[in-house]
């Protein structure tokens, strides 16, 4: 009986060492494609809404998108303070900004016009793409 507890302690100690390790572990969510993609996602659709007076963002269906991400970062084991950093990192951020340039020349617009910007936007919205279902033509 002795010997019983003495592996049952021995192997919740080692559990629990296993956990934090685990957690660590865990890829940048920067490289999470799932959630990195659908961030860019958000990203451009934010500038477009910002940037281009005939567009403006559907906001209520924004957060429940950023809300659905988050709940889908948790479930992979993530915690609220690693989103939380990824989210509010400048590095990110400027590795987003210099992403949605590139998805945006890439469909032959110039992302640092408003016009370009408004026709990326008008395209999106078109196609019923992930960025197009953000955004919402006045």
């Amino acid at each position: 009986m002795n010997m019983c507890r003495v592996v049952l302690s021995s192997l919740l100690s080692a559990a629990f060492l296993v956990a934090p390790l685990s957690a660590s572990a865990l890829p940048a969510l920067s490289s999470v494609k799932e959630i990195d993609n659908n961030m860019l996602f958000v990203g451009i659709a934010i500038e477009i809404a910002d940037e281009c007076p005939t567009i403006s963002a559907r906001t209520l269906k924004g957060l429940n998108f950023l809300w659905t991400l988050k709940a889908v970062a948790s479930e992979m084991g993530y915690s609220n303070d690693q989103i939380e950093a990824y989210v509010k990192s400048k590095d990110e951020k400027a590795r987003i900004r210099a992403a949605g340039a590139d998805y945006a020349r890439a469909r032959g617009v110039d992302p640092t016009t408003s016009a370009g910007l408004c026709a990326l936007g008008e395209m999106e919205i078109a196609k019923g793409s992930v960025i197009g279902s953000l955004l919402r033509a006045k």
